[in-house]
């Protein structure tokens, strides 16, 4: 998708619109759209090179259990309505079961949609968010930590795989709370079930994202061995 091109065909990709007998410029439905992608743009919106074919019409998602797939395929029919309104999907499972390639699935789709998208790993997310902290820039961290709570997609992979402590728990809280009260969406991936992963980052943790969430379980053998 073109970012210039209006999604609405009403102005020329500036965000404006202009009356041609007043001159008069008037902001587009596509404006807020396109503040937050500017804004998101020093986040990682990349969906690695493994994921970038992922279809629900191709390998490994077309071999899995229609029963498992359908939630997410209902969630990116409805991707924008889901978005619109913070819903988002907690796909967990053992190693293996398909959890990541689903949520790029829908991280994909999302982009394509010209939605602004942060997708990252939990250990990388709080590398970076550790970097803007030591930086101490001015505002670079809180900065960073607006730019995560406004963009319409955050997408976080294996929470729950990180060493805990007090620090990493408060961010991964502040994170989520921010989502949570701004009604933002959320994709989560672990291979944690709910008490493991309440004991791992804290209940009021998981009791936000069960809130914001459908969970999406993932049984089955590990398809890294079947490969292998």
């Amino acid at each position: 998708m073109n970012d210039d091109a209006c999604p609405f065909g009403a102005c020329d990709g500036t965000g404006f619109v202009i009356d041609e007998v007043t001159r008069v410029a008037t902001p587009c439905r596509c404006r807020p759209a396109r503040v937050e992608r500017r804004r998101s743009r020093k986040l990682s919106a990349v969906i690695p090179r493994k994921y970038r074919g992922v279809s629900f019409d191709r390998p490994p998602v077309s071999d899995m259990h229609e029963p498992i797939v359908r939630p997410v395929r209902h969630f990116v029919r409805a991707l924008d309505d889901n978005l619109d309104q913070g819903r988002g999907l907690w796909l967990y499972g053992s190693v293996g079961t398909g959890k990541t390639t689903l949520a790029m699935l829908v991280s994909k789709a999302a982009l394509d949609a010209g939605r602004a998208v942060a997708i990252y790993s939990l250990p990388r997310l709080l590398a970076e968010i550790r970097a803007t902290f030591e930086a101490d820039a001015d505002g670079s961290y809180v900065g960073f930590l607006d730019r995560l709570a406004a963009v319409d997609l955050l997408h976080i992979d294996d929470v729950g795989a990180e060493k805990t402590s007090e620090w990493v728990l408060e961010q991964l809280y502040a994170i989520v709370n921010a989502r949570y009260e701004e009604e933002r969406s959320i994709v989560i991936t672990t291979n944690l079930e709910r008490d493991d992963l309440a004991t791992q980052i804290t209940e009021r943790t998981v009791s936000r994202l069960e809130e914001m969430c459908t969970v999406v379980p993932l049984f089955g053998e590990d398809a890294r061995k079947q490969v292998a």
